[in-house]
């Protein structure tokens, strides 16, 4: 058996004919001579196998320069029964021998090879995905499931349905060209898509194929396909010259720098308010070009009353001769050599004894300022009288040439940072507050800032956002801005931080580390025992119910609720004698009826009045429990101070995310941001794995203060179908109470399964009606926008991409 030379390259399966796996291939050793194939089972049990087909392999032949003569080195070997296989050995495996010795040319374990014959059920095939006239889509291709038909479906990037014309027909020459089975020349398996490219939101299109038992995707690159059919050469340049690429954030950013005319027109303004800015800057060990880079970022500002305090822990001369040599007549940096390095909060402690400022901000050593960041922080003092302030930010490269991956923030949100800090950078606070929270504290080494912030934030009555990106962290291997895992000390001490604060602020609670380093979970204390009212609507769709209420008995841990079904208007005797036997079988329950004309607004209330909780749990009947401690989670939230309304984190049934709260103004009025994102990503800076604060969450499954409810009038019956949820979270915010997220209390949700959709002109009028009504009723704060989305970020696509001008 020298220098055999064998491959596999061929794997098939036929599940209509016996289950059989086909593997096919070629062998060659140095004497031509023909061998035997032996399958083996976990190691030992030897399988029975019929002899292969053998062939001609002329490729082969000249791809090793070798004459075979009579010998046929192509094979292929048919197994059949594949999947009793799968089910029957923990391993199979394929071996060549002559006799006496064999050599392994083919392993799969029962994972493994049931992977592939499930993923060989379907297969489908694009013969052309082109761009026609600049204004079409055209895909042409063919599938193919064994065990049925295939369903096609075409996604926008964003998961919604996407606009488009799907024509099906037969294809005999795929099914004669792939020995397919008579049936299949009859068959539609080809596809034809037409599209207008002005109908395609996104820069990507999913393609889906479902056949009866597995599900394929297949993305096409709309913004890819463009690129690759423009005119070459001079007419590329002349049509395009003045094309940006669309989301590319170096482009962008470009678009937001500060102008010459803007950079004057800032230089020239006098507010009445000029305070001192004193930027404190701990160093030790700085390279000096990054130093030389800070230095000139803060030197061009277009706010001039500013102090650079830098106190220098580093262990020798190298920063004080180059202040000397370079800066000597600037007048506005105060520079102290400490005798010895204190560690990152005594260093920095001692560059705020430096500090004049009625303001100080932290900055650090390697990073750089944008020219207008003192600017609009002054701005924001004398226009809100801001306390504490903190920008956007991105990072930059070492080599300080590229610009990426920018943290365009929310406006304040408390539950947000003590989830993970994402201030950071730039902050700013007033020095009297920063005095009254008392200055770094060594034992938070690692999460200083962190800890600070928090203490800082605490005292403060007015904290301000600046929706700009005005800070640019360089990125390093050492630093947490790009390497986590080489900081994990600052870790446990941000841990500790969150853990501090709660206890300042009396809030009984656990805290964790997640998964994701940086980030944490709280464990709230429940406080009492207080009851919860589930309450939910239901017309028919029994089966629907059935699964909602025995999920929630099987995984609810939390005791001390009750269920209030509201009958509407069912038509079917099923249901009735359903609800007969319901208060039997889930001793919580109450059936209470709606005898009026179907208005979702007026049935929560109807119920509301009804309900004994403190809390109300309004719920649809097409949801299913996930987490056994929902109720706790959200009730621990909705208990803290001026939260009134808690939501929950809703996936549709193929794990994908179809609620993780409502951004007020996208879409138009308002919509589910990362909605059709898959359940395990953790969006946009980990928006979709963190507590926050949001301007509302859906009513599929929203917890309320009972009182703040009745406070505001419940739901407003007016909006009998749509927007009702969303009113009442702006209802509760207007009255100055709060809003929470969270992504710990989860459930799938089988949307609209029960309403049906707004498929009727009474229905499409109502539904235009709701949206009007919604848009005069809350038109100041649609045009302010959403406080809890960044206005750098689309409003038309849901997921977190950047916004074009």
């Amino acid at each position: 058996m020298e220098e055999l030379r064998f491959s596999i390259d061929e794997e098939k399966y036929d599940d209509r004919h016996g289950q059989v796996l086909s593997l096919g291939g070629w062998y060659a050793g140095s004497d031509r001579q023909e061998m035997s194939f032996c399958l083996v089972g976990d190691g030992n049990q030897e399988l029975v196998l019929a002899d292969p087909e053998r062939y001609e392999r002329p490729d082969v032949a000249q791809a090793l320069e070798a004459d075979f003569g009579e010998f046929l080195p192509g094979f292929r070997l048919r197994i059949p029964k594949a999947d009793q296989l799968a089910e029957q050995f923990q391993q199979i495996e394929l071996f060549l021998t002559d006799g006496e010795k064999r050599v392994s040319v083919w392993k799969k374990s029962a994972d493994e090879l049931k992977s592939f014959l499930n993923q060989s059920l379907l297969e489908y095939h694009l013969d052309r995905v082109e761009i026609l006239y600049d204004t079409m889509l055209e895909i042409q291709g063919w599938a193919v499931d064994q065990r049925g038909e295939t369903e096609i479906t075409a996604l926008n990037q964003d998961g919604s349905p996407f606009a488009c014309r799907i024509s099906r027909g037969r294809r005999p020459d795929v099914a004669e060209r792939c020995s397919l089975d008579e049936i299949y020349k009859n068959q539609e398996i080809g596809f034809r898509i037409s599209a207008s490219l002005d109908e395609i939101s996104g820069k990507k299109l999913l393609l889906k194929f479902t056949g009866s038992s597995v599900e394929k995707a297949y993305e096409v690159d709309i913004q890819k396909l463009r690129k690759e059919q423009r005119p070459k050469g001079f007419f590329n340049r002349l049509l395009n010259r003045q094309e940006n690429t669309q989301g590319d954030y170096e482009q962008w950013l470009k678009r937001h720098f500060l102008s010459r005319r803007q950079a004057w027109k800032q230089k020239h303004t006098s507010f009445d308010r000029k305070p001192l800015i004193s930027i404190v800057i701990p160093l030790y060990c700085t390279p000096l070009p990054y130093l030389k880079e800070l230095i000139e970022s803060v030197r061009k500002q277009t706010y001039g009353n500013w102090q650079l305090c830098l106190a220098d822990g580093s262990p020798d001369e190298n920063v004080h001769e180059f202040l000397k040599k370079n800066y000597r007549h600037e007048v506005r940096i105060s520079y102290k050599k400490l005798k010895s390095n204190g560690g990152i909060s005594v260093n920095t402690n001692k560059a705020m004894e430096l500090a004049r400022g009625e303001y100080l901000m932290l900055c650090d050593h390697d990073d750089t300022l944008e020219p207008d960041a003192l600017f609009e922080i002054v701005k924001a003092i004398n226009d809100q009288d801001a306390e504490v302030i903190y920008t956007d930010e991105d990072k930059v490269s070492m080599d300080g040439q590229h610009y990426f991956d920018p943290h365009f923030k929310s406006d304040f949100n408390l539950f947000r940072f003590r989830d993970n800090n994402y201030i950071c950078h730039i902050f700013a606070v007033k020095r009297q507050v920063a005095e009254q929270a008392g200055y770094f504290r060594k034992e938070f080494d690692g999460a200083q800032d962190f800890d600070f912030i928090f203490r800082c934030c605490e005292k403060a009555e007015k904290i301000i956002h600046i929706p700009r990106v005005l800070y640019h962290w360089r990125c390093h291997m050492d630093s947490t801005a790009a390497d986590p895992e080489s900081k994990a000390y600052a870790f446990e001490a941000g841990r500790k931080a969150v853990e501090e604060h709660y206890k300042r602020m009396g809030i009984p609670a656990k805290v964790e580390m997640t998964e994701r380093p940086g980030w944490y979970r709280s464990r709230l204390e429940i406080q009492g025992n207080p009851m919860i009212s589930v309450i939910i609507p239901n017309k028919d769709h029994t089966e629907d119910l059935e699964l909602c209420l025995s999920s929630m008995a099987k995984r609810t841990s939390y005791e001390n609720y009750e269920v209030l079904v509201v009958e509407n208007n069912s038509e079917e005797k099923e249901t009735f004698a359903y609800y007969e036997k319901l208060h039997e079988r889930y001793p919580r329950v109450r059936v209470l009826t709606w005898e009026k004309e179907f208005n979702y607004s007026s049935i929560n209330n109807f119920a509301a009045e009804q309900a004994k909780g403190e809390y109300l749990l309004f719920l649809n009947n097409d949801v299913e429990i996930l987490t056994p401690d929902w109720m706790e989670e959200m009730l621990g939230i909705c208990q803290q101070k001026e939260v009134s309304i808690v939501g929950a984190k809703l996936y549709y049934p193929d794990d994908t995310i179809q609620h993780a709260g409502v951004v007020l103004g996208l879409g138009g009025i308002a919509g589910h941001v990362m909605c059709r994102a898959s359940r395990e990503d953790a969006g946009y800076f980990g928006r979709m794995v963190s507590v926050q604060e949001i301007s509302a969450v859906t009513a599929a499954c929203m917890l309320v203060d009972a009182c703040d409810f009745r406070a505001v009038g419940g739901f407003d019956e007016s909006f009998r179908v749509a927007f009702n949820d969303i009113d009442l979270c702006m209802k509760i915010r207007d009255m100055g109470r709060k809003i929470v997220f969270t992504p710990y209390a989860e459930l799938y949700h089988y949307e609209s399964k029960s309403r049906g959709l707004e498929d009727t002109p009474e229905k499409q009028y109502r539904f235009e009606k709701e949206i009007t009504r919604f848009r005069e009723k809350w038109e100041d704060q649609l045009k302010k926008g959403d406080p809890y989305y960044s206005p750098n970020l689309s409003v038309t696509e849901g997921d977190c991409s950047l916004r074009e001008d």
